[in-house]
């Protein structure tokens, strides 16, 4: 497996970052923004107009070669080969027990000749795991299926990764890129030539995802031209209302939109049954690490499920502080904040299936002292939909 050098965990819009004011710090180990102006101005911005963040420190692994969409399919939860060009699908990655290993988008794309290759976006936390878990499977795969060849390469390091995010997204990046972004689905994307002068029509490759709640692209391109698109998008944004946004207002805009988080709502201790992603499971006819644990799994009750709740006061409860009911302890918050856009305290946490329905009443001791809170459906934000729903 080809890998690139981690000798500067900086992505290549730092210097950027640190000229306009991006207080830094350290995530997954990198240094990253957590914020330019306030949390709840970029959270703002990017539910009304749009925002843009840097995630170059997701990582990246192009899969290709003949038996590439076959491993794929051995290695992730989901299907890989019924695919078309241009399709996206959410998966995961267990160990053989089944619990998750990481959470993963995987791209289906054709290259210049016309060769299928695939590009999974992995958790920067998870990028160093991933990439041993996979290095050790490719060698059995090499040896029990000569003219499979698959070519797994790190190409983090070698491509900006930016977010685009907000409801005016469509109109801040449509003059960029050569695809026409308004037919666009949700979950694909599309190879693009960026139109910007100072990329000189450099290729690149965007799709209509995101982690935020909101309409919205990731849009990939060369480490060398990566600033000069953002300056780009900046530019052009001034009109939209765009602003740039740290990854304090990304976990805002994430838990909003009650997506979870690895190392939050998704460990090695959890399995997609607990955390309601059996939808990313295909158990039939698909052979994977931990799918017999699975198909175990799925035929008990869940030792926990995650719920939303929203608290009736105004203090925030954070990760770990204890879910109670009748003053007994019933599960753990694994995530919380103020939400801006709702105006009052939110949270994700694991609780005892019993008492998951929404409505239930349930109490957060928040450092000694108890806040009363109530079970609600996720995502506690919906965004408002304009036309053709995606």
């Amino acid at each position: 497996m080809e890998n690139s050098s981690d000798a500067s965990l900086r992505t290549p819009l730092y210097d950027w970052h640190v000229g306009h004011g991006g207080r830094k710090v350290e995530f997954a180990g990198w240094v990253m923004p957590q914020q330019y102006t306030s949390i709840i101005e970029e959270h703002r911005a990017t539910r009304a107009a749009v925002g843009i963040a840097d995630i170059s420190h997701m990582g990246r692994l192009r899969f290709e070669g003949p038996g590439a969409a076959v491993f794929l399919a051995e290695l992730l939860t989901r299907r890989v080969a019924d695919m078309a060009e241009g399709q996206i699908r959410y998966s995961l990655v267990t160990n053989d027990q089944g619990s998750i290993l990481d959470d993963v988008l995987v791209g289906h794309y054709n290259n210049d000749y016309g060769q299928p290759y695939y590009v999974v976006v992995v958790n920067a936390c998870n990028r160093a795991k991933i990439v041993g878990w996979i290095a050790a499977h490719l060698p059995r795969r090499r040896a029990e299926r000569s003219g499979h060849e698959v070519i797994c390469t790190d190409v983090t390091r070698l491509w900006a990764m930016l977010a685009v995010q907000g409801p005016r997204s469509v109109e801040l990046l449509q003059p960029l890129v050569d695809a026409d972004l308004r037919t666009m689905e949700y979950y694909w994307g599309s190879q693009v030539r960026i139109l910007h002068p100072a990329a000189q029509r450099q290729g690149g490759i965007i799709s209509r995802t995101g982690y935020t709640g909101e309409d919205g692209f990731e849009l990939s391109v060369g480490a060398g031209i990566a600033r000069a698109v953002w300056e780009a998008l900046m530019e052009l944004g001034k009109p939209l209302g765009v602003v740039p946004t740290g990854i304090g207002a990304r976990d805002t805009l994430r838990l909003e939109a009650g997506m979870p988080l690895y190392g939050y709502e998704l460990s090695e201790q959890v399995d997609p049954f607990q955390a309601g992603l059996e939808f990313a499971c295909h158990l039939v006819g698909y052979d994977f690490p931990g799918r017999d644990a699975l198909v175990e799994l799925e035929k008990r009750p869940p030792r926990a499920t995650l719920v939303g709740l929203e608290l009736a006061g105004r203090r925030v409860a954070r990760r770990g502080c204890p879910v109670l009911a009748d003053s007994r302890p019933i599960g753990e918050v694994t995530s919380g904040t103020f939400s801006p856009s709702l105006d009052k305290p939110i949270a994700m946490a694991y609780v005892a299936p019993q008492f998951a329905e929404p409505a239930t009443e349930v109490q957060i001791d928040i450092r000694g002292r108890t806040e009363g809170a109530r079970v609600v459906k996720l995502p506690f934000y919906h965004r408002k939909k304009k036309g053709k729903k995606k």
